[in-house]
């Protein structure tokens, strides 16, 4: 069965968000887990910069409720941090765009850390705030991942036609 143009469009977007729940699920060690960056929010924040006019906030709410039921979080705390951060990254995605890599790392770290703060936030409402300065980390790693996962991507949204 071959896919015609837009469903290969479609496969790429779905296929790249599905990779990301996937590595966000998927067992670490103990000692690695966090350092896991929030692929998640780096994968929708590149498709929110990259066709601000397919990906957005709908995109971003259905992604955090699906980490929401995953994680088995407090229903709607992921969906909400994944809602904002697609919002600032389309209402920015113009200015990003234009950004060398290391400055578009920098405002993609921003945009995690506000993802984390909401998510914080909530947990901190309901009595469940983490306390060790571990919880920061998968935003810095995230932030130093940018760069490739940038590449990477570009490649694939590039090899799928998807303008």
């Amino acid at each position: 069965m071959r896919l015609g143009p837009d469903g290969r469009r479609r496969a790429t977007l779905i296929g790249t968000f599905a990779a990301a729940v996937i590595l966000a699920i998927m067992p670490f060690p103990v000692w690695a887990e966090p350092f896991r960056p929030d692929w998640v929010g780096l994968v929708l924040i590149y498709w929110c910069l990259a066709i601000p006019d397919r990906v957005s906030v709908g995109t971003g709410w259905l992604l955090g409720f699906i980490q929401d039921i995953l994680y088995g979080s407090l229903l709607g705390s992921n969906a909400l941090a994944k809602t904002v951060v697609a919002f600032l990254a389309v209402r920015l995605h113009l200015q990003l765009r234009m950004f060398p890599r290391w400055q578009q790392a920098v405002s993609v770290l921003g945009l995690l850390v506000v993802n984390q703060l909401l998510v914080l936030w909530i947990r901190g409402a309901i009595g469940q705030a983490p306390d060790t300065f571990s919880y920061w980390t998968p935003s810095i790693v995230g932030a130093l991942l940018w760069p490739w996962l940038f590449v990477i991507l570009r490649d694939l949204r590039r090899r799928a036609g998807i303008a």
